[in-house]
């Protein structure tokens, strides 16, 4: 492996490249003794790169830099590992290597990315933190990049609901950036999470890796959710990705006044999934929200009582009491009783008179 690792330093060779030489060639090893004189027969090969690979095999020891990078604890998984995201190498450009704190996401869990604006709202952060620990507690993987604003509060809100969660940086997983969220960085690998990323160790945060990893975000993710995102933000970026990649787009309304609900109400406007609540969403995947995995002793019990029936009625928007009469056919007294019990078992809100709204 020490050899594949030193290939994949070769940064200024880029990754369709590598895959065609390593595949010419069978293995990095065979690439490391390479004669000039046959890399000069490579068609796909120019004069600049021969000259790459030429100085990193005289420049670089691979038993040195293998060993530093264990010494680091830090995993090298490339794309023929069997350990390597299934769901990764079948996008369309998928990375030659990932570099890794923790572990990898699971192939059969569910894996839902929560993006958006890192300069927030409270708004987008209470339900970037909700929708993250809602999903959690079903057992859903959230993914996101650990920026500040959104993707921070996505996150966390993974780790309150127990759930797992994968930072993926735009540098490499030796540098916490932001220098803030570093006790974000090791409660994620604390609670059996990962910290991933494209690039090699001691790759520091340019602004030009951020557009390339989301890719990566919106590729590990089999639902993609938009929280808040002005007209030109990044998060449209890896919406425009998760669309090549056949992934499903659910962005947040907002106000029509908010330049950063624009980008998020321009998507539903075009086709994505409009997130009302967490409940729905899960009801759009298939899961219960109802779910034994869920925190707090709250279980199938509810789904044999009408309580299902009124809550699925209600999202983090206030709802009346003669609304949801008119919507559940429930007698008043009866409505009445199920809201009460809801409350009780931490489900609902009643935030005024006779308004409620979901937790």
């Amino acid at each position: 492996m020490k050899y594949e690792y030193w290939f994949a330093q070769i940064t200024s060779l880029n990754d369709r490249k590598k895959y065609l030489l390593r595949e010419y060639m069978g293995t990095a090893k065979d690439i490391f003794y390479i004669e000039e004189t046959k890399l000069n027969k490579m068609g796909f090969l120019n004069e600049q790169d021969i000259n790459t690979i030429m100085q990193a095999k005289k420049s670089r020891n691979p038993d040195m830099l293998y060993a530093v990078l264990n010494k680091k604890s830090i995993r090298f998984i490339p794309w023929f590992s069997a350990e390597f995201p299934e769901k990764l190498r079948e996008i369309p450009t998928p990375p030659y290597a990932l570099y890794v704190r923790g572990s990898v996401p699971e192939k059969t869990k569910k894996t839902v990315a929560i993006v958006g604006a890192r300069r927030c709202t409270h708004y987008g952060e209470k339900y970037a933190l909700e929708y993250g620990e809602k999903l959690a507690q079903c057992g859903i993987t959230i993914i996101s990049g650990m920026a500040r604003g959104i993707d921070g509060a996505g996150h966390r809100g993974a780790l309150l609901g127990k759930g797992i969660t994968y930072a993926v940086l735009g540098c490499g997983v030796d540098i916490c950036y932001p220098r803030e969220h570093i006790g974000l960085y090791t409660d994620i690998l604390e609670q059996q999470g990962g910290i991933l990323s494209e690039f090699p160790p001691g790759t520091p945060p340019a602004a030009y890796n951020f557009p390339r990893r989301n890719r990566i975000i919106s590729g590990l993710s089999d639902v993609v959710l938009i929280m808040e995102a002005g007209k030109r933000s990044g998060s449209l970026i890896t919406s425009d990705m998760a669309l090549e990649q056949g992934r499903d787009i659910y962005a947040l309304p907002g106000p029509v006044n908010s330049s950063l609900s624009r980008g998020c109400n321009q998507l539903i406007s075009q086709g994505a999934g409009i997130l009302l609540s967490p409940e729905k969403l899960l009801e759009d995947l298939e899961i219960s929200p109802f779910s034994s995995e869920k925190k707090g002793g709250k279980n199938k019990k509810v789904l044999e009582t009408g309580e299902n029936m009124v809550y699925s009625r209600l999202c983090p928007y206030p709802k009346n009491f003669s609304k949801l009469a008119e919507e559940t056919a429930l007698p008043p007294g009866e409505l009445l009783e199920k809201l009460v019990s809801l409350e009780l078992q931490g489900y609902i809100k009643e935030v005024s008179k006779n308004y409620y709204v979901t937790l």
